[in-house]
């Protein structure tokens, strides 16, 4: 029998996906991570001695390439989900009783993914977006959208260097690690599309030249749901490339209670540092990428998607890639849960902020008064869980 992994507690269901996810014949967690013709330090002995001495040399050990079917090693994934977990106090030091909105926004940047938050005005969202960027140490832009800009005020713009007699690209404000993209139902159609090519395929296309994106890339953009005037609501198409829809709501009255204090006494946010640098999150988002999906867990969101789109409720189902972000989505809410397997439950606790704004309701559903996060959630009690 394959030995129980340290400092992970399985039981019933999680042990019978642990047992799928490992296989037989697959090495144990803290053996090599060896890729094709790719040998990790962490393969060995000494690194793991070395990583129990101190932060530096476990960081050091994070920084390695983990592409492949290797298994995630054990020591690596504590110091992930260490790392996340600093990254969400950090944040929470500043939004007062968010902590699911908090994970959800650490689960997208560790699964690569973009995020749209819509509320009210008032509620946090720019801060929410600005405090996930300061704690990374890496490049930020924040691009105000308004129904004037351009789409080369986004993407960047070739000008003509009269010295060298020849055009240059100025790269625009996309070309940083994490992008806010605040109120972005404000800007033109035409400036919206800027960000399809950027956010699906981290590359942008100007006068004919193609220039990537460096990793890690995230665009986190906002909009107020509920003011229509002089906005223009994001297509379905530039929706479905957002991982996840984020709703912050209104705080708690303690939260609240303490909202007012701080922010009335000292700034919070002046205050908030980098607990983390875009290599590491590079490290985290492929470690984050070895988790373990059974088959059964992905017939599972297969049955998911073709359940939103045979329900008369729903007009318009989840397309195939909103089932790419879902499983890429609960790796690293397993990671975070303390697992290198994912289960049911992270799948299910996802899926209303995965599928939400993927979907289009009916109109009868949308007459008697239902929301997409209610129809999903119904869809899911419908749909046989595996090993249930």
């Amino acid at each position: 029998m394959h030995p129980r992994r340290r400092g992970v507690l399985r039981s019933g269901k999680q042990e019978t996906f642990a047992a799928a996810a490992i296989g037989a014949g697959t090495p144990p967690l803290w053996d090599s991570l060896t890729d094709a013709g790719h040998t990790t330090r962490a393969s060995t002995p000494g690194s793991r001695e070395r990583s129990r001495a101190g932060t530096a040399e476990r960081e050091r050990d994070m920084a390695v390439e983990t592409r492949g079917d290797a298994p995630l090693q054990d020591e690596l994934l504590h110091e992930v989900a260490r790392r996340a977990r600093l990254i969400e106090a950090n944040i929470a030091s500043v939004i007062l009783g968010k902590d699911e909105v908090i994970r959800s926004c650490v689960v997208a940047l560790l699964a690569g993914g973009h995020l749209v938050i819509e509320d009210y005005p008032g509620v946090g969202k720019t801060l929410l977006a600005k405090a996930l960027a300061r704690s990374v140490a890496c490049r930020f832009a924040r691009v105000q959208f308004t129904p004037d800009l351009l789409p080369s005020d986004v993407t960047g713009v070739g000008v003509f260097n009269q010295k060298a007699g020849e055009f240059e690209f100025r790269p625009g404000p996309i070309f940083a690690n994490i992008v806010l993209a605040d109120e972005i139902n404000r800007a033109s159609p035409k400036t919206q599309a800027s960000l399809l090519e950027c956010m699906e395929e981290r590359q942008a296309t100007i006068d004919n030249t193609t220039h990537p994106i460096a990793p890690p890339f995230m665009v986190i953009a906002t909009q107020n749901p509920i003011e229509y005037e002089g906005t223009y609501p994001l297509p379905e198409a530039q929706l479905d490339r957002f991982m996840m829809r984020l709703s912050l709501g209104y705080p708690a009255a303690a939260a609240e209670e303490a909202l007012l204090h701080e922010q009335t006494s000292r700034d919070p946010f002046a205050e908030l540092g980098p607990v983390a640098d875009a290599p590491q999150v590079l490290a985290m988002q492929r470690a984050v990428s070895r988790v373990r999906v059974v088959p059964a867990l992905h017939r599972y969101v297969v049955a998911v998607l073709t359940a939103t789109r045979t329900s008369r409720d729903v007009y318009l189902g989840a397309s195939p890639r909103a089932g790419i972000a879902l499983v890429r989505a609960a790796k690293a809410l397993a990671v975070l849960r303390g697992r290198d397997f994912v289960v049911p439950q992270d799948l299910k606790d996802l899926s209303a902020r995965v599928l939400g704004h993927r979907i289009i309701l009916s109109s009868d559903a949308r007459v008697h008064g239902q929301t997409e996060e209610a129809v999903i959630a119904r869809l899911l009690e419908g749909v046989p869980v595996p090993g249930a």
